[in-house]
């Protein structure tokens, strides 16, 4: 509208411009541009064609790669693969079409470089695409072999224990991937091509961070099975062997990301030695000033070097607002150690504040319970009844070592006589059998008509 109404303005007859201006037009230019939009039209019809035949090939290769390990691989991720290859492969060649179709018309050499690069940005991004869904297939695939093949007697038994470490895997194969087709895509725009150099150096941190994960993961692994291969273990070794191996595990754990951490630094260009010696210098001030830190970690040396209790044992140590922690210990690391209470509550206790200890779990433990029982009762015949049941104790519980034994009268009430009892046991064991001895002693009691009129108990080994 606004040509046309330039010409009016000017006077011009718009149909006999119209005409002239198409008579100026050489006629080969016709010929050029009829023969491109049939050329143009051919190749379309032919990528149409091409994408009928390319589905129905994907589509009997996701069957047989479903058929080809049975219950090895989710489908729905075999599916997935084959669709997503099938929508970039059309995207591709949709796109060919188009530049080779500007090139049939004959369009300004500026259009089809842009195309190129278009089309090379876009098959960058639908290869990343398509390794991503192989990728998750692959792995999800070995994850089902593994579990299928693995037995006691190769080296895939092992593979349970570090199935943990697949997503972390996936996540790692994800980013590397990812920064791949980041870097390649950059490098097609000459005005960002300078910052694809950081690629390699992301990829090499990704690359140095998940091996210190598996590493650490597998070389744990390693102790274990060494330390406990054997299975003909005495209570005492296994719970010494249990008490180092958490530390054993802290120790590893610092050393490996330690080495990860001068490796990353190394890989992006910076020397680690004048960060090395600023962090002693910062470690001597810290520590003159840490001196609790220091004396727990001393206290925890001293506590697994002089073996004053094991993972496992049971114990009473220290204080915590004025009462004694007491409970098995589930943990001995350098400053703290853990130790579960009988109720269930988890106590965390510096080792420096631990003080006295009083180990149950050393050789053995005696079992304490002491039974009132009437002035006029035959302690003779009663004392027959509580060893008679120690003998019977012994028998059907294997933490029993010795039959139980009558201590003697431990104090004369107003109305009854108080009776200590003893029976030998496994180390922390005394809590267990002092429960049945309780209901067993009630029982034999009342049965032979002796009435019991107070009952208490204590433990000492």
């Amino acid at each position: 509208m606004g040509a046309n109404g330039y010409l009016i303005y000017r006077g011009e007859n718009l149909q006999q411009y119209t005409f002239s201006l198409i008579k100026r037009i050489p006629s080969g230019f016709w010929v050029t541009l009829g023969i491109g939009i049939v050329k143009s039209i051919g190749t379309l019809i032919i990528a149409a064609i091409a994408l009928k035949f390319l589905k129905y090939w994907l589509k009997v290769a996701s069957t047989r790669a479903k058929n080809l390990e049975k219950n090895t691989a989710d489908d729905e991720s075999i599916d997935a693969f084959f669709t997503a290859l099938y929508h970039r492969i059309s995207g591709a060649i949709w796109l060919w079409a188009v530049i080779l179709s500007a090139q049939f018309l004959k369009l300004p050499a500026t259009v089809t470089e842009y195309l190129y690069i278009a089309l090379r940005i876009y098959l960058i991004i639908a290869v990343g695409l398509l390794i991503l869904k192989a990728v998750a297939a692959i792995v999800d695939s070995l994850d089902a072999l593994s579990i299928r093949y693995s037995n006691p007697d190769n080296l895939l038994r092992f593979y349970d224990r570090l199935r943990h470490l697949i997503p972390f895997l996936k996540r790692c194969l994800e980013f590397v991937i990812y920064v791949c087709m980041a870097t390649l895509v950059i490098q097609q725009v000459q005005l960002m091509a300078n910052i694809a150099a950081f690629g390699p150096r992301i990829i090499k941190i990704t690359g140095i961070i998940f091996i210190s994960r598996v590493l650490f993961e597998v070389v744990y692994l390693f102790v274990e099975e060494v330390l406990f291969k054997d299975q003909n273990l005495t209570d005492i070794q296994r719970s010494r062997r249990l008490t180092l191996v958490p530390l054993f595990r802290s120790f590893l754990q610092y050393l490996v990301y330690f080495s990860a951490a001068i490796s990353i630094l190394y890989t992006v260009d910076i020397d680690p030695t004048p960060i090395l010696a600023g962090a002693g210098i910062v470690g001597i001030a810290v520590g003159l000033g840490a001196q609790t830190l220091i004396n727990d970690i001393v206290c925890g040396f001293f506590i697994l070097f002089e073996n004053y209790y094991l993972v496992g044992d049971y114990i009473e140590a220290g204080k915590v607002e004025e009462k004694v922690v007491e409970g098995i210990v589930e943990a001995i690391e350098l400053r703290t150690t853990r130790i579960r209470h009988p109720n269930g509550q988890l106590q965390i206790i510096r080792n420096g504040d631990i003080g006295s200890i009083t180990n149950y779990s050393k050789q053995y433990i005696f079992a304490v319970v002491e039974v009132g029982v009437p002035y006029d009762s035959n302690l003779t015949h009663v004392y027959k009844v509580i060893e008679e049941v120690g003998q019977q104790l012994k028998a059907d519980y294997p933490d029993v070592l010795e039959g139980t034994q009558v201590d003697g009268v431990e104090s004369l009430g107003k109305s009854n006589l108080l009776l200590r009892t003893l029976t030998k046991v496994k180390p922390g064991k005394h809590l267990q059998i002092q429960r049945v001895l309780r209901k067993i002693f009630t029982d034999a009691l009342l049965r032979e008509g002796i009435v019991i009129p107070v009952r208490a108990e204590s433990a000492e080994g």
